[in-house]
């Protein structure tokens, strides 16, 4: 149910860059401006990501998980009644402010639930969740939207998204919550804020993001305007390169999981797939924009390939380290951070275009930021085990 969410709130936060041509020809949109409007659902997603990890701790991640679904779907569904640029940035904002509940809720209703020896695999299927999400979003949303245009697409998508609170509702979670100050309750936010290792997964987030959110807001605007590609074609490649990210990370999940519980290092094992990612990144930012089509088409693929591989990792980490007591606070401080790149690599990659006319620099721009990825995964993070919250010193690092 949680990965079910999960994939909701992708296929609901991906609409607008399916719709993006659309949209820009409707309100006459610049570049920038249009850069703008994709990064503006992550200002809000951004600043309440650690009020969001604070708020499952404190009522319940079931609670606050289905809150938040409710206020993003209202505003997938307002946003196809949107008569301005104005109201749509607005909306975005609200379904930022809506799904910043998604990953700190997700992490703590894995980590009381789940065994830490099958983390990996429960994060895989979460991830196979969200990750399926654009995948399908950009192929239903494309496909539709080309037939009926993107208003009632959005008013369907954002209807639908509610049906999920019907299961929900009758799913019984148990959360221990412990009074605060206790000894159980967890350790103060200063004290994770002092972890080294919180910094190392927080680097490495915003580098892996930054790649991935350049692809999952440009695109669908980058195949049909620099590639030629018609809307639909544009949206059965795309759909097929996210369908990649998914099925990769359903798998490295099992795989990792495996690994491990054949007495390998969890430490290597997650740092070098980490480390894989960012050096095979590097290539395929370059090569999406350097090569023929066809070349072009088999670094997106390899990219969503090598991303899927990493993605259990980037919750199945924190959640080792930060345990059941801090692992929504930790996972809302990493993604604050790790999402900055929502903020900055749409809005930057449309100031690019707009300034050159091309999407060139804005490729060769996230490859080199992947090297961050590098120092955080490799260099700052110290071995991954979990941290003993009651001890006084930093020991773990």
């Amino acid at each position: 149910m949680a990965g079910l969410a999960l994939f909701i709130s992708y296929v609901d936060r991906g609409n607008l860059a399916t719709a993006a041509t659309l949209i820009q020809q409707e309100f006459a949109l610049s570049p920038e401006r249009l850069g703008v409007l994709l990064s503006a659902f992550y200002f809000t997603y951004v600043a309440a990501m650690v009020p969001a990890g604070w708020l499952a701790e404190r009522y319940g991640a079931r609670q606050v998980l289905a809150v938040g679904l409710v206020i993003w779907s209202l505003a997938t569904f307002a946003s196809g009644f949107a008569a301005s640029f104005i109201a749509l940035l607005l909306l975005r904002l609200l379904l930022g402010l809506g799904e910043s509940v998604s990953f700190p809720c997700m992490s703590r209703l894995l980590v009381i639930g789940v065994p830490t020896s099958q983390l990996s695999i429960a994060n895989g299927v979460v991830a196979f969740g969200y990750l399926i999400g654009p995948a399908v979003g950009t192929l239903a949303g494309g496909l539709l939207m080309a037939e009926y245009g993107w208003r009632p697409v959005f008013v369907l998508f954002g209807a639908l998204s509610l049906l999920w609170l019907l299961p929900w509702r009758r799913l019984v979670v148990h959360e221990p919550r412990p009074p605060a100050g206790s000894v159980d309750s967890g350790p103060p936010l200063r004290r994770i804020l002092g972890e080294r290792a919180l910094w190392g997964t927080s680097l490495g987030l915003f580098s892996m993001n930054y790649s991935y959110y350049l692809i999952l807001a440009w695109l669908p605007a980058y195949l049909v305007s620099a590639r030629g590609f018609s809307l639909a074609s544009m949206a059965t490649v795309a759909a097929g390169a996210y369908l990649i990210n998914a099925l990769a990370a359903l798998g490295s999940g099992w795989a990792i999981d495996r690994w491990i519980g054949r007495g390998h290092s969890a430490s290597l094992t997650h740092k070098s797939i980490m480390a894989a990612y960012h050096l095979f990144g590097i290539v395929c930012m370059i090569g999406i924009v350097t090569l023929p089509v066809a070349g072009a088409i088999a670094c997106l693929y390899f990219y969503q390939l090598i991303i899927g591989i990493g993605s259990p990792g980037t919750y199945a980490i924190p959640q080792i380290l930060a345990g059941p007591t801090a692992a929504a606070r930790w996972v809302g401080v990493q993604n604050m951070c790790g999402n900055l790149a929502g903020l900055i690599a749409p809005a930057v990659t449309g100031f690019i275009i707009g300034a050159t006319g091309e999407y060139d620099r804005a490729f060769l721009l996230a490859a080199a930021i992947n090297v961050l990825g590098l120092v955080g995964w490799v260099v700052l993070l110290p071995k991954i085990a979990p941290i003993d919250w009651r001890h006084p010193s930093n020991a773990h690092d």
